[in-house]
């Protein structure tokens, strides 16, 4: 019996299913044509709850799973490229047997989402990437000295540090919170966007044995780069939008993706930074859904 969790009058309903090996946690909600949201660093499926998921749910079955090493999902030490975490994402729709979907994400979600796109070009109707560059089409030039700015001037400096072996572990462990609190603050446009009740959930997310982990997302990066340079020989021919914050990636999205499908139209999120679902929720709603009925 999956616990249910009632947001803005909808229910979302936790699950755990242990599929591709991996013991993995998703939350439902809706009814109609399937939706998927992946989430990225720094949070977990939460990052739909309040707004997105509740809103898509009217019309839609939506599926947001907590991807490997974060959430409830379990943290195993390897299998971080983008690839072996579609492959995650495949084992979980197999499981549900949902058909073709909608699939979006943020963040490296948005990495992980393009590769399943990528490798099973039947079973996603139309892709959503928010606020990410991919490995080898963009993501290096902003691993670079001086370091590369934002869309409000900031240093993009984590990049370099979370590709370091341990000494971030080592670093972060205890201060989970600061550091997190950190980006939610200085990577938005609004800084008090994200909810004390959410940072919350992050701190016991990544301050969990082997939450950390997840910083792994970032360390697999070359050979993501080799796989998306691989798989671009072939661009994606499915409709894709490429949302990003105009005070953080903005255009840049648009012009990465361009180099990886042939139907790619960009928007740029006014007042928002990266976190895009919780500082600008409703523009994010209102275009997922006239993309998904487009």
């Amino acid at each position: 019996m999956a616990n249910v969790d009632l947001v803005n009058g909808v229910e979302l309903r936790h699950h755990m299913v242990r599929a591709n090996g991996l013991l993995q946690h998703f939350v439902t909600a809706g009814s109609g044509d399937p939706v998927v949201l992946l989430h990225g660093f720094a949070q977990t499926w939460l990052e739909w709850r309040r707004d997105i998921m509740p809103s898509l749910a009217r019309d839609y079955t939506v599926i947001a799973p907590d991807m490997r090493g974060v959430g409830d999902t379990e943290r195993p030490v390897t299998g971080y490229e983008k690839r072996a975490m579609a492959e995650d994402l495949r084992a979980l729709l197999e499981h549900l047997d949902l058909g073709p979907v909608f699939l979006a994400g943020h963040d490296f979600g948005g990495a992980v989402a393009y590769a399943y796109a990528a490798a099973y070009r039947d079973a996603v109707r139309k892709l959503v990437i928010m606020e990410m560059i991919m490995p080898g089409f963009g993501y290096e030039q902003a691993m670079q000295a001086p370091f590369a700015e934002d869309g409000l001037g900031r240093g993009v400096w984590h990049l370099f540090f979370h590709d370091a072996p341990d000494i971030p572990e080592a670093l972060i462990t205890g201060r989970e919170r600061l550091y997190l609190s950190w980006f939610h603050r200085n990577f938005a446009y609004n800084p008090a966007a994200v909810p004390v009740e959410d940072l919350d959930e992050y701190e016991r997310s990544y301050a969990a044995p082997g939450g950390l982990r997840a910083l792994n997302y970032y360390r697999t990066h070359f050979t993501d780069a080799e796989h998306n340079r691989e798989s671009a020989k072939t661009p994606l021919t499915i409709p894709v939008l490429a949302l990003g914050g105009a005070g953080f990636l903005g255009g840049i999205v648009e012009q990465g993706m361009s180099a990886l499908a042939t139907d790619v139209r960009g928007e740029i999120i006014p007042e928002c930074g990266h976190w895009v679902a919780d500082e600008q929720p409703g523009y994010v709603i209102d275009s997922l859904r006239r993309f998904f009925r487009s």
